[in-house]
């Protein structure tokens, strides 16, 4: 059972030393914030409790002061601290830089000033009481008749439950704020959690040393309760402060990878145009390879603006909302059908290139009323170049449409119908 009793000590250690690893450079970055400061200490102390708490460390410890449960009154006081540190956090938080930095001011004075004195009261007690066999798992049950010691015991324990139940209650009130970040909720939740698994510590050891004062053996709600919840309470705070920031990193990284894959369908079109493949690299970054593939993308756009029909994409866009589409998808369907229509007009003109006209020819009638004439989009004035603002703007959309090929074929031809009426009518 010993064993089983360190392993869990240590685990919890080792997920509050990664929240904190996950923490510690915007707490350096930003160390005059005193909120990152306060969470820096909190999770330096709650580390530094189960490191010291582990039956092994408790035992070195006497081992090497050389002085009897001496363990005893330095886990005590980093519990004290870690406690102070809670309601520090709950202050920094809600007062932080506003107009009330005076009120925070006091109410971070007080609280260090009392939970110093509190510290200092465990080593005098601890001075003054005779505790002269070590004890390393049930030293609060074993010792609680004992005087000095059983005022030490108490002391910490109520120093302990009151900063968590101020903390418990004043997390649970912020995690139902209106407007709140959804990782950040949930690490609230969590949060909170763990402060109220921790008052099922402080529960659990008072009734102990109650039933000691009255007579009676309950030893193992100190010796099994109480140490299992502060795991489970110390697990939940970690995970509770790793959640936002590792909830927001993955969602972050989820965005730029769906939005990479999204342009497939556009960057596959975009190569039969360039003849070539966006930059690739296996060890650039997610966002690198996103501004790879849509600066790919953008430039092979602009060469194919020559053949771009400005009246075919307005044709189009009628037709798909004619056809039932929303706005914002109509204009995207019209934007594949006008990109799709350039790249077979570009490779009509680069197997067959027509040869030089005259300058009256740009200006003649039938040119003038071809509705994906060439010649007018490349006029050297530039005064009939295609817009190709939304294409370049609106590339996730367009390449969406593109893995709809039936929509897109749909507008086309309710599109180009009229104009081929017309000219069988003719």
């Amino acid at each position: 059972m010993s064993h089983g009793l360190y392993v869990s000590f240590w685990l919890p250690t080792v997920v509050l030393g990664a929240a904190l690893a996950i923490k510690l450079p915007s707490i350096l970055k930003l160390w005059r914030d005193p909120l990152l400061r306060a969470v820096g200490g909190l999770l330096v102390f709650a580390c530094a409790v189960f490191v010291f708490a582990a039956p092994k460390t408790i035992a070195w410890t006497n081992r090497v002061t050389g002085v009897p449960n001496i363990a005893a009154p330095w886990v005590y006081s980093l519990l004290t601290a870690l406690s102070a540190s809670w309601l520090l956090l709950i202050i920094a938080w809600r007062n932080g830089r506003t107009e009330r930095s005076a009120q925070t001011r006091r109410a971070t004075r007080w609280v260090v000033s009392v939970y110093a004195g509190v510290v200092v009261a465990l080593w005098v007690l601890f001075a003054l009481a005779d505790v002269p066999v070590e004890q390393i798992r049930d030293l609060d049950t074993y010792y609680a008749n004992t005087p000095f010691m059983r005022e030490e015991i108490l002391l910490y324990l109520l120093a302990h439950t009151v900063a968590c139940s101020v903390t418990a209650r004043l997390v649970w009130n912020w995690s139902r704020t209106e407007g709140l970040d959804a990782w950040l909720r949930w690490g609230l939740r969590f949060l909170g959690a763990g402060y109220v698994t921790n008052l099922l510590f402080s529960a659990a050891k008072l009734t102990a040393v109650g039933a000691r004062w009255t007579g009676h053996d309950l030893d193992w709600l100190n010796t099994s309760i109480a140490p299992s919840a502060a795991c489970i309470a110390a697990t939940l705070v970690a995970v509770g402060f790793i959640v936002p920031h590792a909830g927001q990193y993955l969602q972050e990284r989820w965005r730029i990878r769906r939005r990479h894959r999204s342009l497939k369908p556009l960057s596959r079109l975009m190569r039969g145009v360039t003849g070539a493949r966006e930059p690739f690299d296996l060890r650039a970054t997610p966002e690198l390879r996103l501004i790879r593939r849509e600066t790919f993308i953008r430039d092979a756009l602009l060469q194919l603006a020559r053949h771009l029909d400005d009246d075919l994409r307005a044709r189009s866009y009628d037709a798909g909302v004619a056809l039932g589409f929303e706005r914002g998808r109509a204009q995207a369907l019209a934007a594949a059908v006008t990109l799709l229509d350039a790249v077979e007009a570009r490779t009509r003109a680069l197997r067959h290139p027509a040869p030089p006209e005259p300058r009256e020819a740009v200006t003649s009638p039938a040119s003038a009323t071809s509705p994906v004439s060439p010649a007018a989009s490349s006029d050297p004035s530039g005064s009939s170049r295609p817009d190709t603002t939304y294409l370049l703007r609106e590339i996730q959309a367009v390449s969406r449409v593109l893995r709809h090929p039936v929509d897109i074929q749909a507008v086309r031809a309710h599109a180009v119908a009229p104009a081929e009426s017309m000219s069988t009518h003719e």
